[in-house]
């Protein structure tokens, strides 16, 4: 097994902007992994809920938004199984390449005419496959720095970048071509954007990459191998029989399917922490720090289950409540998405340079957090205002909308990739990989979360769904904060 010095040696330590080779390859990865992934998700809503004739699914709204909520929570649920696969059977960088194939290969099904069967054979692939491509890729930008190295967050911030660059374009390229022309002819494009990343990982990982990603952190023995086996086998066939036996009975509806997430959503990532504090693999100083990131879990919770709303409940509501005609310039619902992304390139540029011109004396990742948890509460809050005015009924200027992306950006700037480098910092040795698949469990919950939440936004009004949840993760950000010293100090040494 080689040490973490042998591995960052091995990786060309300058030429992407004054950091690691290695940030380049994985940047353009993941700016094309992104741009798959947010340019049929920027669609996939409206392809649910638009009538036949208008070349949809002709789903219920409501359905339509669980729907959503269900599948991005699988998609990073999946991620378990990524982190496992990367840690015990092919390394980090192996289970990345196939999961960009099964990617692929989801986003030309869902090209097909296909209708509702072609959306969830295609789910499938999708779901899986970004389980497998995204918590890896996260990781191995971990390894190609050494672990007091100041660029660190930094780093983590510009491959952020070039995440939400790839998201950014999504919209307007796969979202016009899918409102305008077909839906199905858009999908096709998140396809080819796809095929793009994989082509660009293959052509320079062996020069820049070293060895970061190639070693297996904590492969199986022969023992434990027949035993993972037996066990998958098991689930595969639980999951089976549950489902089906829901499905005989006339029980598989979309209430009963999104509690049975909703619940996973929970019990998966307690059962993670459980397993990871318990191990005997897990140092003293390791079970300090996986207490030190339970209440960070919890609030990146709170954050994502408003963040991720963007894709669902605002897209409905930039759809349907929105004036999108603006000075005779006809808007497109689905460029809202954009927005997102497009605050962070702007954005996090100037979060990396404050972060290393402030040093060790910026302020500490609970803190960040806390903040977090703030500027989510507020995006929220700020969404009471037009639906007062308007009385919830009249179409209201695109420019709320603006305001509420802009506010959920800062703090997400504050948490995601501060969270990203926490969790590589955090992480116990044996469970690397795995932790950071645990990172990406706080949106698996959220969404799981929120596939309960969107009902209720069609039982209640406006303003009652937007001030609770806005509210709620204030009240949250404001406890993290009373209890930062405690939860630095548990960090023991982490920054």
């Amino acid at each position: 097994m080689l040490s973490k010095e042998e591995i960052v040696k091995s990786v060309p330590q300058k030429g992407f902007f004054g950091h690691p080779k290695g940030l380049f390859t994985l940047f353009f990865t993941e700016f094309w992994e992104r741009f798959s992934y947010y340019g049929m998700r920027a669609i996939l809503i409206f392809y649910m809920y638009y009538e036949l004739h208008e070349g949809g699914l002709g789903l219920e709204r409501g359905t339509a938004n669980s729907i959503m909520a269900i599948y991005g929570s699988l998609v990073y649920m999946s991620g378990i199984i990524g982190g496992w696969l990367s840690d015990r059977v092919w390394g980090p960088r192996k289970t990345m390449f196939y999961g960009g194939i099964l990617i692929m290969i989801g986003h030309f099904i869902l090209a097909l005419p296909l209708a509702l069967t072609g959306l969830l054979i295609s789910m499938v692939f999708i779901i899986i496959g970004t389980g497998l491509l995204k918590t890896n890729v996260s990781s191995i930008v971990g390894e190609i720095y050494a672990e007091k190295d100041s660029r660190r967050d930094s780093g983590f911030s510009i491959f952020y970048m070039g995440i939400n660059m790839g998201a950014f374009l999504a919209p307007f390229i796969v979202g016009t071509v899918g409102e305008t022309y077909s839906f199905h002819l858009g999908f096709g494009l998140a396809g080819i954007g796809m095929l793009i990343g994989l082509i660009i990982y293959i052509a320079t990982q062996k020069k820049n990459l070293g060895l970061a990603g190639l070693q297996v952190p904590n492969p199986l023995n022969e023992a434990e191998k027949k035993k993972a086996i037996l066990n998958f086998t098991i689930i595969i066939l639980a999951i089976v029989v549950v489902l089906g036996g829901l499905y005989a009975t006339g029980n598989l509806t979309m209430g009963v399917f999104s509690t049975i997430i909703t619940t996973l959503g929970v019990l998966i990532p307690t059962a993670f922490f459980i397993i990871m504090y318990r191990s005997p693999k897990t140092t003293k100083d390791e079970k300090s720090r996986v207490l030190a990131y339970i209440p960070l879990f919890i609030a990146a919770v709170m954050f994502w289950a408003i963040q991720e709303q963007g894709a669902t409940i605002l897209a409905t509501y930039a759809d349907t409540r929105t004036n999108l005609n603006v000075g005779g310039f006809e808007l497109k619902a689905s460029w809202f998405q954009s927005l997102n992304p497009l605050f962070i390139i702007l954005f996090a540029p100037v979060f990396a340079w404050i972060w290393i011109k402030l040093g060790n004396r910026q302020p500490s990742t609970p803190l960040k957090f806390s903040f977090a948890l703030f500027f989510a509460g507020a995006s929220f809050l700020v969404m009471m205002i037009p639906s007062k005015l308007s009385g919830g009924t009249e179409l209201v200027s695109p420019l709320w909308l603006v305001l509420s992306f802009f506010l959920v950006v800062i703090g997400e700037l504050l948490l995601s990739p501060v969270g990203l480098s926490a969790t590589t910092k955090l992480a116990p040795q044996a469970f690397a990989s795995q932790t950071m698949s645990l990172w990406f469990l706080t949106s698996a919950a959220a969404q799981a979360i929120n596939a309960q939440l969107v009902r209720i936004y069609e039982a209640v009004t406006e303003i009652v769904y937007f001030g609770a949840l806005g509210g709620l993760s204030i009240i949250l950000g404001v406890i993290i904060l009373l209890f930062t010293p405690i939860i630095s100090k548990a960090m023991r040494g982490v920054k």
